[in-house]
């Protein structure tokens, strides 16, 4: 070879088997390299397609059936050839049915077998049975086959009907319905009498291969009573249940492994009968793949025309396939491979060179022009020569060189098509390469078929146009040329035979009314074969064979039909051939062929004059069958205790019918055949004696054997079932080995036999020694029917060891021994101690112990509290497995000798085994699909005894992905343990997706679930089709095409496109043109506007509905055309000699208008004599003059274009100046029988045209009852009596009139017609349906809008007829009862229908039966209260037949009342129990509760609510503390109340302190207040400048946490100069401001003390900053009581020090006044409406209210100025104190004894107590005055002497808010160290009173 010159290689391979729509685009190429030139050739099914040249792609511009098969390409360059590997192209299509109607007789009671009618379909499609136009369902009584036989079991007279299929190709969406089988049943009058079961369609020896998901066997069989029929499956005698559909029939073995194949028995029985089942076998079997054992070497040498030995073995199931491929005879590139392997080996060979040489020289060919034209040349040479051709000098063809219409072809001739006349000459050949070059010619001789002579008489000009006919279609024009001599030539320029031409002339002012000449060509066999031949394997003897006719330009004639032939490939034989007499039958089964044989065919076309040219032979196998022979020469023995060999040979090749996959080995027990092994073993040579083995057996037993082949379709017969036994082997250790009569020196030792025996048992060896003292051993051998042994010559109190072992002729099998001591018997062993547990881990722990007592004999095990393990019997350390993590454990344990179990030990610790992750993955999971982007996934939730960890770690992780897309995984978290399902959003549409669930803790995931698979609903398309592309073929045509939608778009089955067209710019609805199926993929828009844009889209649909429209539009223009006629022609100017006639564009004018031609005569002169005036296309009137008159005139006018003249518009019209309106049509009619829904047919007569004629007719209607007058159409023809009014309503009354108009104007309206009132129709719209719910596990609820119409709902599921159900228009949903079969999808359908019909179907809405959530709620439920957080709620389940189901468990939704938005939360409970506890509730708080039971298909309907209530319990804190006029001495606190009250609140306490000891003390203030009406109080004799902690509680049972905050005391200084003025009924009080302080005073306080009662209290308030005095009216001060006032300055940090008193006055009020200012007793919030004051109470409270212990009377009302009650006073009894000192020395003084205060004796009357004043009952107290500031006070307390009976220590009254009866209340302050406490009314032993400054209350 050259040097440098690389050979070619490619770069890429093809993948696996691709699927392609037909009609779609497909490109191949064929990427490779090497030294340059390269050149590709493609090959189709091993037929050369193309020839070589440099292209390296192939296109199929659209897809068709024949195109299917093994594409290869072929690279080549001058080093050699190179064959790619296989790419195999499906197209998915379908055909028709090929069979006829059948009939089919069956006896009653026997069952019919109904085969489904075969139709031409890739890829197999789904088939749906029907029984007189409903579907059938599978049922007890009828099966439907994995072959898509329908079985009618038990016929009866009732099952007789027609029955047919519907196909449904999934891939392309097509469907056809086959021709109908009618089923007779025979004998139906006889008696229903028991038929014994039968096997109809018994199971199939199936083979798979290994790591398929499933396999499949199918047995149906029939038998009367049919309910009474049941089928069981068994492998190896024993039942399968696992993996059994439903009625029993199949049986799927989920990913079968070599452990599931065998045989499988069907059997099939009649419950309670004595009949004898029958049954029938397959055998389930694996195959593996072959594979290469030699390969060739990669490169060799070889000699041109040489034989070359190339070495290419390879191995394989059932049969080995070698191929050689040889390419180029100068340098070869060899193929090796096998059918079913993937890859190929290669040798490239060198070879020597050899000077070129002609094979096949160029001869002379005469052809016609328009044909074709082929020289030969064939030379061989190498390197290949390279060719060359010329004409003359010209090179027309060659490796480089490429002109149109010469190619070169692979074999080196050369092809020249079409041929021309001018083509004619000599052609030459030359060859060349590195050895020589040789040169060779011929000639090409081109005769014309196409000049006529045609013979004339006369010798004028003459236009020819020559009119073709092809089949009797449409004419076409074709070009002609003619020699203006007599005879005339004419030459047609057509390549078409068998054409009728029409020959017209044309003469240049007239048109001749002579016949014309028609001649016809003479017809001719096809030039070219049928096209995309395809032929695929039907079954294992037919090959299904589809074409498309030869391309019509050569057909040559009229296609008759095709001849098929067929022959063995590969063979020489002779063709047998089918002759298909049908032109329009494109497909041919050829049947009765040999199973699994390699097939050529061929097609050819026929004419009348005879058959065309064959095809390029197609090469197809049939299907593959099982072996029909077994295995020969099988032997079988055994090679071990185990193991059996087998050898054999294979089955007679013919005979195997496949490719040999394998063969299965199989061994069962002689008497348990249920028992199996199989083995598969892959094919070696099929030559070559095969071994194999089957090992795993039970030793010394005999099993029969036997051999099988099988293929893929399935297991051939078995070989003769041959004996063979496993050999003998050592038997297994004895049984309960045990001792009795233990003696001094001797004792009695007995067994049992070995449970394995593994052989004959010839005896037993009994040995024992002293312990430790091997040199004592004896042995002892006894038969075999000795189990027991009295052992003598012992010495006494010594321990010996015994063994005991059994023995076979194989030997002595497992040792069994024991301690014991002589003389002394054994006992029961003591129990274990001192158990320690370490090593914890999630699943074991170490267990260390001390052993107890051992019994005198040796301790043969250890027992672990619920765990048995065999260990060493000297362990003193123990590992314990198995355990369950996040578990609890105790344990105790017990020792074991051969006397029997210890006592258990002492309990060890509890311990708890740490955390691991879940072992298991959640149960029961299964996917629905929700909706077209969503799946819905259920799941059972571990239970807690899986969650190895902290409950509140568990949670669930879903993983999905595509089916088609593995590993791209989306997950989902779900952090609720208790949770069971998840809807999965974002998904796409109608796609399959896997999904897995696992669960996690805090330690990690558990493991993944099997995967399930679920797919999203189907919807309409998400995109458009790609590639719109259109093109105008005429003038009133345009085709379109486009390709198919991206599948990942597509979103479920493609049924069609739609084509939406309409005129641009013309805003009217598109019209729509639908194609069926998704194969075609063009359409023809026919009728369209001539010359007029269009815009086009188009769109997918599905059954769901249309996806989206192809975007932007494609815009195209029909091609121009001649003109239609001219509008609304028109004479507005008449005279006697000249008329002006003014007319509109055409409404159609087809192009551009070049200008219109006007042609006038008399009407009453010679109909082809016209006056004839051509004026520009932008004139559109002309006046004609010169006219005769009174004379009626023809006016014709036409438009012209491009393309010529158009039709002519002509009107009438008379020269007379008499004219007038014309009179309106007359007697409008409507005949009932011309009127439809939406359209009719109005008749009407002419009136008088008023001497002008009427140019045209306006119709307008009404709509009854209120509809306006509308012009429907004002271009009716003059010379019209009727139209067709369409667009109308159906239902719907109209009124129409008419009006004329002529070249005057137009006239009046005509009379109305008569209400007419058109048809009724069909709805319109489809329903629109709401929700589709399961009701029961039977039945569905279906919601849908409401209509003013009736409605039918289809419900349809696979395999089951359509039910439909009619409405009535006011319901608005439908129940589907117990029709429904459970666990089907169904689709619900809607139409509205009426009389006339249904409307459109509704989209269908999918529903899953069987599952249905229960439909009532749960019963009887009752809320009880438990605590004050706890409520238990109890309830009874749903009634038994509204469950729908097993109840799995349930919700209780609960919340707050009043406030469910907030607090609603929700319990499930996992378990069908009756009651539940709420826990962790809001106390003393109404609760709502709702319970809802839910099984696997979901919740059920929610309770109603039901209340209860917690108990009450301690309060939370009060809401906030604040502190107000806060002075050095005192303040007012108030606080908030508490947040949750948690009950009733019963009151509060306030203890205060100082944060710091005051003089070394350090005194705490306790303050009980009743009731909850009051959160504040009034603090006095605080020490300045002192910080104070304020502490306070709520109580309601119990006091609840504190709210705290701290104060100081302090304030500005005093205002000094303080006087006082009385002017009238006046008093003016003055100051003058003192020290600021540390902040800006922000106004003043007046305080007042009234003479009687001797208290400073507020008087006046809120003072501005900037006064220094205010007035005082005397009224507000009570007569006969003198007054002193003090002034305290106010700051942002409280009331300062209080100004020196003033002196005394007295006021002139005559009733009394309380020492409490209005201002003191106005509600929070109110403002006094006062000149001198403005009050504005702090926080919300009352003011702080001074109590005092003087005696005193108080009215229950006070005078206010406008009227009305104060509010109430504090209730002194509501309050209770206690001081707690540091030591007993305050302020100098000692307490010596305990004082107390109670309340007066009850004895006291009432009259006693009360005052003539009062207007109400007194109430009564006790208290005493706390931090006494007037020591003048003290005389009021009476020293009490011991043992005196108390006497009243005050009376008080006070006014209340509201009436109520008084209560008595104690305040005790005791002052002694700790603070002892005497209860109200108990006066302390030794009381007395108070020391001075130690009273307590405030």
């Amino acid at each position: 070879h050259f040097s440098g010159d690389v050979a070619p290689y490619f770069k890429t391979e093809p993948g696996p088997p691709e699927t392609h729509l037909e009609g779609n685009r497909l490109v191949m190429t064929c990427l490779a390299e090497g030294s340059w030139p390269l050149e590709f050739k493609w090959m189709f099914n091993s037929t050369d397609i193309t020839a070589f040249s440099p292209e390296y792609k192939y296109t199929i511009p659209s897809l068709q059936r024949s195109d299917m098969g093994i594409y290869q390409c072929v690279v080549r360059n001058r080093m050699g050839a190179l064959l790619q590997r296989r790419a195999d192209i499906q197209v998915a299509y379908m055909g028709d049915f090929v069979e006829a109607e059948q009939r089919k007789t069956v006896t009653q009671g026997r069952a019919a077998i109904l085969n489904s009618p075969g139709v031409s379909c890739f890829p197999r499609p789904q088939v749906t049975w029907y029984r007189d136009g409903y579907k059938i369902i599978p049922s007890s009584r009828v099966a439907i086959t994995l072959e898509n036989q329908l079985v009618v079991l038990a016929t009866a007279a009732a099952d007789a009907g027609r029955y047919y299929v519907q196909a449904v190709n999934e891939r392309n969406g097509e469907n056809k319905t086959s021709p109908s089988i009618y089923l007779n049943v025979a004998d139906s009058d006889a008696p229903a009498d028991p038929v014994a079961p039968v096997i109809v369609i018994p199971p199939r020896n199936t083979t798979v291969v290994a790591g398929v998901s499933e396999a499949t066997l199918e047995c149906v069989a029939n038998a009367r009573p049919v309910e009474k029929l049941v089928l069981v499956w068994r492998r190896n005698g024993v039942e399968v249940a696992s993996g059994v559909g439903s009625f029993g029939r199949r049986l799927t073995v989920i990913n079968p492994t070599s452990a599931d194949v065998g045989v499988y028995v069907c059997e099939a029985s009649l419950q309670d009968s004595s009949v004898k089942p029958a049954e029938a076998r397959a055998f389930l079997s694996i195959t593996e793949p072959p594979y290469f054992t030699t390969e060739p070497r990669r490169k060799m040498m070889g000699e041109v025309e040489k034989n070359v030995d190339i070495p290419c073995q390879a191995r394989g199931q059932h049969f080995t396939f070698l191929q050689v491929c040889v390419f180029e005879l100068s340098c070869v590139c060899a193929l090796c491979r096998s059918v079913r392997l993937t890859r190929a080996v290669f040798v490239f060979m060198l070879c020597a060179g050899l000077a070129p040489a002609f094979t096949a020289p160029p001869a002379n060919i005469t052809v016609t022009d328009g044909s074709a034209a082929s020289f030969t040349c064939q030379v061989s040479g190498a390197p290949k020569p390279a060719i060359t051709w010329k004409r003359d000098s010209q090179i027309l063809a060659s490796g480089s060189v490429q002109i149109s219409r010469f190619t070169l072809l692979e074999s080196g001739g050369l092809q020249v098509k079409p041929v021309m006349l001018q083509d004619s000459g000599i052609y030459t050949c030359y060859a060349a390469n590195t050895e020589g070059a040789i040169n060779a010619s011929a000639s090409l001789t081109v005769w014309s078929k196409k000049r006529l002579c045609l013979h004339f008489l006369s010798s004028i000009f003459y236009q020819c146009s020559v009119l073709k006919y092809a089949a009797e279609r449409a004419n076409q024009h074709a070009g002609c040329a003619a020699s203006w001599e007599n005879p005339l030539d004419v030459e047609i320029s057509s390549q078409n035979n068998c054409y009728i031409y029409l020959l017209m002339f044309l003469c240049s002012s007239h048109v001749f009314s002579c016949p014309p000449c028609r001649l016809m060509l003479r017809e001719e066999p096809p030039s070219a074969p049928p096209k995309n031949i395809v032929a695929s394997g039907r079954t294992n003897q037919s090959i299904m064979v589809q074409w498309q006719p030869p391309p019509e330009p050569q057909l040559n004639g009229v296609l008759r039909g095709y001849v098929l032939r067929y022959r063995l490939a590969g063979l020489p034989g002779d063709y047998q051939q089918q002759n298909i007499t049908s032109p329009e039958i494109n497909y041919c089964l050829i049947t009765e062929l040999i199973i699994w044989t390699q097939y050529e065919i061929q097609v050819a076309a026929y004419t009348g004059a005879g058959l065309g040219v064959f095809s390029q032979p197609v090469i197809e196998y049939t299907l593959q069958g099982v072996p029909t022979a077994p295995p020969q020469g099988v032997e079988a023995v055994a090679v071990n205790s185990t193991t059996i060999k087998f050898t054999w040979n294979p089955p007679p090749q013919q005979f195997i019918n496949g490719i040999n996959q394998g063969y299965k080995l199989m061994a069962w027990p002689e008497h348990s055949p249920e028992e199996t092994t199989v083995v598969t073993i892959t094919p070696d040579y099929h030559g070559a004696r095969h071994l194999g083995y089957v090992s795993g057996l039970k030793k010394f037993t005999w099993y029969l054997t036997s051999v099988l082949c099988f293929t893929t379709p399935g297991n051939g017969p078995r070989s003769t079932p041959k004996l063979a036994q496993t050999y003998e082997d050592a038997p297994g250790p004895v049984g309960h080995l045990s001792f009795t009569e233990i003696l001094d020196t001797s004792l009695r030792v007995s067994w049992e036999e070995p449970v394995e025996k593994n052989g004959i048992i010839t005896g037993y060896l009994l040995s024992w020694e002293a312990q430790g003292k091997n040199q004592s051993r004896v042995a002892r051998t006894m038969p075999n029917s000795t189990l027991e042994y009295k052992v003598t010559g012992l010495t006494s109190l010594t321990t010996y060891t015994l063994e005991v072992a059994a023995m076979t002729g194989a030997g002595i099998g497992t040792v069994t021994s024991s301690a014991i001591s002589s003389g002394v018997p054994p006992e029961l062993p003591g129990p274990p101690s001192n158990l320690v547990i370490s090593k914890i881990s999630p699943r074991s722990a170490t267990l260390k112990f001390r052993a107890g007592d051992d019994g005198k004999t040796s301790i043969s095990k250890w027992v672990v509290e619920g765990q048995v393990s065999e260990n060493d019997p000297e362990a003193q350390v123990l590992e314990v497995p198995n355990l369950t993590p996040f578990t609890h454990y105790r344990f105790r344990m017990r020792q074991v000798n051969i006397v029997g179990s210890s006592a258990v030990s002492e309990a060890s610790r509890v311990i708890q085994t740490l955390q691991a992750p879940p072992d298991v993955a959640p149960g029961s999971v299964t996917v629905r699909t929700a909706s077209e982007t969503s799946v819905w996934l259920r799941w059972v939730p571990l239970p807690e005894t899986e969650y190895n960890g902290n409950p509140e770690s568990v949670g669930y992780r879903v993983r999905l992905w595509r089916a088609d897309q593995p590993g791209e995984f989306r997950t989902r978290e779900v952090s609720d343990r208790l949770e069971r399902e998840i809807t999965l959003e974002g998904l796409e549409e109608w796609t399959e997706y896997l999904l897995q669930i696992q669960a996690f803790n805090s330690i990690g995931p558990g493991p993944w679930s099997e995967a399930v698979r679920g797919r999203t609903r189907e919807s309409v398309p998400s995109a458009a089709p790609e590639n719109v592309t259109v093109e105008a073929m005429s003038s009133t045509r345009i085709l379109v095409t486009w390709g198919p939608v991206p599948e990942p778009e597509q979103n479920g089955n493609i049924l069609g496109y739609k084509v939406l067209y309409r005129e641009k710019g013309s805003g009217v609805e598109p019209q729509v043109q639908a194609v069926k199926g998704n194969l075609t993929q063009s359409v023809l828009l026919r009728n369209l506007r001539k010359y007029v844009q269009y815009e086009i889209q188009v769109l997918a649909f599905t059954r769901i509905g249309d996806g989206q429209l192809s975007s932007p539009p494609v815009l195209e223009r029909t091609k121009d055309d001649v003109p239609g006629p001219p509008m609304r022609l028109v004479f507005p100017e008449v005279r006697l000699t000249e008329v002006r006639v003014v007319w509109q564009p055409p409404v159609d004018p087809n192009g551009i208008i070049m200008g219109y031609q006007v042609a006038y005569r008399l009407d009453s002169g010679d109909p082809n004599q016209f006056t004839t005036v051509e004026v520009g296309p932008d004139t559109n009137q002309f006046t004609a003059s010169s006219l005769v008159r009174e004379s009626a005139y023809i006016f014709r006018i036409s438009a012209k274009t491009q393309q010529g003249w158009g039709s002519a518009a002509q009107a009438v019209v008379i020269t007379t100046e008499i004219r007038e309106r014309p009179q309106p049509p007359l007697r409008l009619s409507v005949p009932q029988d011309q009127v439809q829904s939406r359209q009719l047919r109005l008749n009407w007569l002419p009136g008088g045209d008023g001497s002008s004629p009427v140019r045209y007719f306006t119709l307008q209607l009404r709509q009854l009852p209120d509809g306006s007058w509308v012009t429907h159409s004002s271009a009716i023809s003059h010379n019209s009596t009727s139209c067709i009014v369409d667009r109308l309503k159906p239902y719907t009354s109209y009124k129409l009139r008419m009006m004329a108009t002529n070249d005057i104007g137009d006239s009046k309206y005509s009379q109305e017609t008569d209400a007419i009132t058109t048809l009724q129709d069909v709805p319109d719209e489809a329903p629109v349906i709401q929700s589709v719910k399961p009701s029961t596990t039977t039945s569905v609820l279906v919601h849908w809008q409401r209509d003013a119409v009736s409605f039918i709902c289809y419900l349809q599921a696979p395999l089951r007829s359509a039910v439909d159900f009619l409405l009535f228009t006011a319901v608005l949903y439908l129940f589907f009862s117990a029709e429904l079969q459970k666990y089907k999808r169904y689709e619900i359908v809607m139409t509205a229908y009426n009389v006339i019909g249904e409307s459109p179907a509704s989209a269908p809405v999918e529903v899953f039966v069987g599952e249905a959530a229960p439909s009532v709620a749960p019963q009887n439920i009752q809320v009880n209260t438990m605590s004050s957080t706890q409520l238990e709620v109890q309830w009874e389940p749903p009634p038994v037949e509204t469950q729908n189901g097993i109840i799995q468990g349930y919700k209780i939704y609960y919340w707050e009342m009043d406030n469910q938005n907030e607090t609603e939360k929700v319990k499930i409970l996992f378990l069908p129990e009756t009651s539940m506890r709420l826990k962790n509730l809001t106390s003393y708080t109404y609760y709502m509760v709702k319970l809802s039971a839910f099984n696997a298909a979901g919740d059920g309907p929610l309770s109603e609510p039901r209340r209860g209530r917690t108990l009450q319990a301690a309060p939370s804190a009060p809401s906030f503390i604040s502190f107000s006029e806060v002075t050095s001495t005192t303040l007012n606190v108030s606080w908030g109340f508490p947040v949750s009250p948690n009950g009733v609140v019963e009151g509060y306490r306030v203890v205060y302190e100082p944060t710091a000891p005051i003089h070394g003390v350090s005194k705490v203030v306790t303050v009980d207040i009743q009731g909850s009406w009051q959160r504040w109080l009034k603090v006095r004799d605080l020490t300045k400048g002192v910080t104070y902690c304020f502490r306070v509680q709520a109580k309601t049972i119990s006091y609840g946490p504190e709210v705290e905050a701290n104060i100081t005391a302090g304030s500005p200084g005093s205002p000094v100069e303080t006087s006082i003025t009385k002017s009238g009924p006046t008093l003016t009080i003055h100051w003058t401001p003192g020290e600021t302080g540390s902040g800006r005073v922000t106004g003043y306080v007046i305080e007042a003390r009234p003479s009687d009662e001797g208290l400073w209290d507020t008087f006046v308030r809120h003072l501005p900053p900037s006064s220094t005095s205010h007035a005082i009216s005397l009224d507000r001060l009570r007569q006969g009581v003198s007054y002193q006032f003090r002034v305290l300055a106010v700051n942002e940090f409280g009331y300062g020090e209080p100004s020196a008193p003033s002196a005394a006055m007295s006021g002139n009020c005559t009733l009394w006044c309380c020492c409490w200012d209005d201002d003191l007793l106005t509600p929070a919030g109110a403002a006094v409406s006062t000149v001198e004051e403005s009050v504005t109470l702090d926080n919300g409270g009352f003011t702080a209210l001074e109590l005092n212990s003087r005696p005193m009377h108080v009215k229950s009302s006070f005078l206010r100025k406008n009227g009305t009650r104060s509010p109430p006073r504090p209730n002194p009894a509501g309050l209770r104190y206690s001081d707690e000192d540091i030591c007993n020395n305050y302020n100098g003084a000692v307490s010596t004894e305990s004082t107390a205060l109670t309340e007066r004796p009850a004895e006291i009357s009432e009259s006693e107590a009360s005052d003539s004043d009062c207007e109400e009952e007194q109430i009564k107290h006790s208290f005493v005055n706390h931090y006494m500031s007037d020591p003048s006070y003290f005389n009021s307390w009476k020293r009490q002497q011991k043992g005196l009976k108390q006497t009243l220590a005050c009376a008080y009254e006070e006014c209340a808010s509201r009436d109520g009866e008084g209560y008595y209340q104690t305040v005790v302050t005791q002052h002694s160290v700790g603070g002892a406490y005497t209860p109200a009314g108990q006066p302390a032993t030794g009381s007395r009173t108070p020391v001075t400054g130690f009273s307590s209350f405030v």
